[in-house]
């Protein structure tokens, strides 16, 4: 039999269709991968036992033929995504041994189409990071490696677990979530495909929240066709969400293998960055050559507020991570630290549960939102939003179809390598990717390439609002020139 962690989503969905093996035994091969592959930190929880349960229930399913599009497919969760009764802490000391009493809705519509619950995922506490260093877990170690070297690498984060574990064979696929880049930053620095969706698409009822206006769940899968057929799952209107939008999902798998003849791919000249390293600079073009090669009309477009998107971006998140945090003070649920009056108690309890970069993220939401800051601060930078979008706006108005640029600025580096004196250092690793949730855009990252200590590198593609059925057209275009990219296995 062939080694069932290898497969794509698709392939193994094919395998259990034709009963050339059971989820049972597609969900033990999964749980064996995991337990060999601890070195990396992948899961924060591993939950075997459910997982047979679901994969049992799921072989009934297939074999009266009465199967969701899911059934039998083991997958892994952030750590963000509420599972009812499994330790939910958005790898945070403060949410303790925290065990929800309900279940997201994401996952509720995962599991309603059959799929395997594997584990929960590591990610940078509280979604904050781009390395996923921040985790109270320690740091997801990335299945890639440079060439001669054994040095650790980071995942990028925020969902480091989710990526790890996809490129390292751990699940078939695994949910994330992307504030200013942490879908597609991962994606991009472990050779997995990642896709945000449009604001909206997907519901964020019962995902632990960051900053509320940017936040949105997405899939992180091995192949193109993988994440569309995740994100049909998980996409979809819920009442409980008021931010969720009311359309009906696409068969976004439809949209695999589609023409993208006579589109107008926009490459935008404000993201040619000075000091750009030239193997970003050569991926780019190729990436520009495939679309053109398939049909696709290449044509410069100009974003001129992205310079401003960073600091605009570095604003408006930490300001709504300030107010959604205050929620955590040791009265209602996860950890308590004792103190001699209720003031005591709760500077005790944020000190003790929350970690270096979350305090410093609410210290700077908390200053840019107080009394004679606020139009300084969070006022303009809610102005300056508005512009990136308009700007993205007016490219569309002109026939665009998508915008190609790099996913991020470098390859994988190394952990604790950056930001350790100048956390700006690490923030300019969401250069490209912020302007894409501050304007609410949906955004995949395809791996199209690598440095030269065999790295991989990715390219993103920014869509029209609710158009990701294109994004998957021209992601396949790129996956079909570059190929799939596949770590050496050392860690077991």
């Amino acid at each position: 039999m062939t080694d069932l962690t290898s497969l794509t989503l698709a392939e193994a969905r094919e395998g259990l269709a034709t009963k050339s093996f059971t989820a049972v035994e597609l969900t033990d091969a999964h749980l064996n991968a995991i337990e060999a592959a601890r070195v990396l930190n992948a899961y924060v929880v591993e939950t075997p036992d459910e997982a047979r349960k679901m994969a049992q229930a799921a072989d009934a399913q297939i074999a009266k033929g009465e199967g969701g599009p899911l059934a039998g497919i083991p997958l892994g969760i952030k750590d963000l995504f509420a599972t009812k009764g499994t330790r939910t802490t958005a790898c945070s000391k403060i949410l303790g041994d925290f065990k929800p009493t309900y279940e997201s809705t994401v996952t509720t519509q995962l599991w309603r189409d059959g799929a395997v619950l594997l584990g929960k995922l590591n990610n940078d506490e509280f979604a904050m990071g781009s390395s996923n260093e921040t985790s109270c877990f320690g740091p997801v170690v990335n299945p890639w490696r440079r060439a001669g070297s054994d040095a650790q690498l980071v995942p990028g984060g925020s969902s480091g677990g989710s990526a790890a574990a996809v490129a390292a064979g751990l699940c078939l696929g695994a949910t994330a979530t992307d504030t200013g880049g942490s879908i597609r930053q991962p994606a991009a620095f472990t050779g997995t495909v990642g896709i945000k969706p449009t604001y909206g698409r997907c519901s964020r009822w019962g995902i632990v929240a960051f900053a509320s206006s940017l936040d949105q769940a997405g899939p992180i899968a091995r192949t193109v066709r993988d994440s569309a057929i995740l994100l049909r799952s998980m996409a979809g209107f819920d009442p409980k969400d008021t931010t969720s939008v009311d359309r009906p999902v696409p068969n976004y798998e439809a949209a695999i293998g589609g023409s993208v003849k006579g589109m107008k791919i926009g490459i935008p000249k404000e993201y040619r960055l000075d000091g750009m390293p030239a193997e970003i600079e050569k991926l780019w073009s190729q990436g520009a050559e495939w679309l053109k090669a398939a049909g696709a009309e290449l044509v410069e477009v100009s974003l001129p507020h992205t310079k401003y998107a960073l600091p605009a971006y570095y604003i408006v998140a930490p300001a709504e991570a300030s107010s959604n945090l205050a929620r955590y003070d040791g009265v209602r649920y996860g950890a308590r630290v004792g103190g001699r009056n209720i003031v005591e108690m709760y500077e005790a309890t944020r000190a003790a549960g929350f970690g270096a970069e979350v305090k410093r993220r609410i210290m700077i939401g908390t200053y840019v939102l107080s009394a004679g800051y606020y139009d300084a601060y969070y006022l303009r930078a809610q102005k300056v939003r508005t512009l990136i979008k308009r700007d993205f706006e007016q490219c569309f108005e002109q026939g665009v179809s998508a915008i190609l640029t790099p996913a991020t600025p470098s390859a994988a580096f190394g952990i604790g390598e950056k930001g350790g004196a100048d956390p700006v250092e690490m923030y300019l690793n969401d250069i490209f990717t912020v302007t894409v949730n501050m304007a609410g855009l949906p955004g995949i990252a395809v791996p199209a390439g690598s440095d030269s200590q065999g790295l991989p590198l990715g390219l993103q593609l920014i869509g029209r609002p609710f158009d990701e059925e294109t994004l998957f057209s021209l992601g396949d275009v790129i996956e079909q020139s570059a190929g799939r990219f596949t770590p050496r296995k050392w860690w077991a």
